[in-house]
């Protein structure tokens, strides 16, 4: 699997992360632990993303309420692998009584602290929402810390819109600060709104880019099409509302039908094919997939071999104008 630069910051990803956000849950919310893999899929998914050429892992303090950072925890103790980079989150929701995202300094620090038991190392560091209630300055500082003290390697944001990340960037300026070094944000065929303004930016800034959802759910795939709603025990059907609210809708499966149509034509899977071109979209670092059957992580295999050319790209492109 090739490999990135990760914007200006030295560091190298592969075009593909494993996202971890369903082992012991689906994502953060507190009323979906215990849906998703349980610690053991986890470890075999980890282990066929390893088999794929995937060498960076992506979870979060909050994702099943800390059974994903410790499945991933165990699986890089177990395999030794030190040649994967280890990135998790901090800010979000961790528990029933905690009032509102916290990016504070003594927040982080705790945190970081915790996620570093449960993985053994933290490579790559980012804010998982945004916390308005917090002085950025003070979420700099406290990032900044933790890199000057060789607890981190680099930090980045998630989930922010254009202003956020300029004040980010202000705000880093202003008190000689370091500036964050990636952006995690919703990426894919189906959610192009960073394309107008924020992809531009981090490009410009030197900032690399990590593109989450880059499936929408599943609906970028076969399994949605010609049916009236998503199946029972589906992604869509569980947490559909909560994380992916308007995505599946008839205009949406229409370009998807479409979509379908020209990958046939070329020989390679409609999610497969979602996923090449996101691959080759110039100002995108990597995306996360989290694959769980083996058609799925045949698509990220079709789509880590498969260099679409520009007709291709704005053909696609195109049809999700």
């Amino acid at each position: 699997m090739d490999k990135r630069s990760l914007g200006s910051s030295g560091i190298e990803v592969t075009a593909f992360i494993y996202g971890a956000g369903s082992i012991g849950g689906l994502g953060s919310a507190i009323a979906t632990r215990g849906l998703g893999l349980d610690a053991g899929q986890g470890m075999d998914r980890l282990t066929e993303a390893y088999d794929v050429g995937i060498r960076v892992i992506d979870t979060a303090d909050a994702y099943g309420g800390g059974a994903s950072e410790d499945t991933v925890g165990r699986w890089l103790a177990d395999n030794q692998s030190g040649d994967v980079l280890v990135q998790t989150k901090v800010g979000g929701i961790t528990h029933a009584g905690q009032q509102g995202p916290d990016l504070s300094a003594p927040h982080i620090e705790r945190q970081l602290a915790q996620s570093i038991r449960r993985l053994g190392r933290v490579d790559l560091y980012l804010s998982h929402i945004p916390d308005s209630r917090t002085p950025i300055e003070q979420t700099l500082t406290a990032f900044a810390a933790a890199r000057d003290a060789g607890l981190i390697r680099a930090f980045g944001v998630c989930n922010v819109d254009v202003r956020l990340l300029e004040a980010f960037l202000h705000a880093a300026a202003a008190t000689g600060l370091p500036r964050p070094q990636l952006v995690q944000n919703g990426l894919s065929l189906l959610r192009r709104g960073d394309e107008r303004d924020l992809l531009p930016l981090a490009a410009a800034e030197g900032i690399g880019y990590m593109a989450f959802s880059p499936l929408a759910g599943g609906v970028l795939s076969d399994q949605y099409l010609g049916k009236a709603a998503p199946p029972p025990g589906s992604r869509m059907a569980l947490v559909g509302d909560l994380y992916y609210a308007g995505m599946h809708s008839p205009e949406n499966l229409a370009r998807v039908a479409r979509l379908r149509d020209v990958a046939r034509e070329n020989g390679i899977s409609t999610s497969g094919l979602a996923l090449a071109w996101l691959r080759a979209h110039p100002l995108v670092t990597a995306s996360i997939v989290s694959p769980s059957t083996q058609a799925q992580w045949q698509a990220v295999s079709e789509a880590s071999s498969t260099n679409i050319g520009d007709s291709l790209l704005g053909e696609v492109s195109e049809i999700f104008s």
